[in-house]
């Protein structure tokens, strides 16, 4: 018996585009605008929040300075990452940076032992990881658009040297 192909096979075009394309847009939409988020709530009052820091860290051997500065620098690294993954713009390099970031607040958070808060941060560090290995179906993003008009070739008179008198 012959099985029937269900209407929304992969391969065909959603809207213009392929599912693998479409859910990637999807992913790296909602990932930047909540690391956006994160970062803007913080960043008007970012004294608050690296107290708050320094204080959660304060039984661990890591100097207070050192959560300090990190805590003081978290919420523009974060707007910076969100907005970037937000337009798709540089989008390797705000996944790669992304996911050191979570590597660097999952291993602060293990030396807190706070499982729980571990486990919400391995997410964020599975999104990374997955929309890094799947960003060949970056297609709707500033780089895409970049990388499609860096591609059509420079008119003739343009690439004609200016004659010299």
């Amino acid at each position: 018996m012959k099985t029937s192909t269900p209407p929304e096979d992969v391969s065909l075009p959603f809207l213009g585009l392929t599912h693998a394309t479409a859910g990637h847009f999807l992913l790296r939409l909602a990932l930047g605008i909540n690391i956006l988020g994160h970062g803007l709530v913080r960043i008007g009052n970012p004294g608050a929040f690296a107290d708050t820091l320094v204080q959660l860290f304060a039984n661990t051997w890591i100097p207070s300075p050192l959560v300090r500065l990190f805590a003081l620098l978290l919420p523009f690294i974060e707007t910076v990452l969100g907005v970037l993954l937000t337009l798709g713009l540089l989008t390797r390099t705000a996944l790669f940076a992304g996911g050191l970031l979570m590597v660097s607040l999952i291993f602060g958070t293990t030396l807190r032992s706070d499982w729980e808060t571990v486990g919400l941060q391995m997410i964020y560090a599975a999104l990374y990881s997955a929309l890094m290995a799947t960003a060949h179906f970056n297609r709707l993003s500033v780089d895409a658009w970049w990388a499609k008009n860096r591609s059509h070739p420079v008119s003739d008179s343009a690439q004609r040297p200016a004659s010299v008198s």
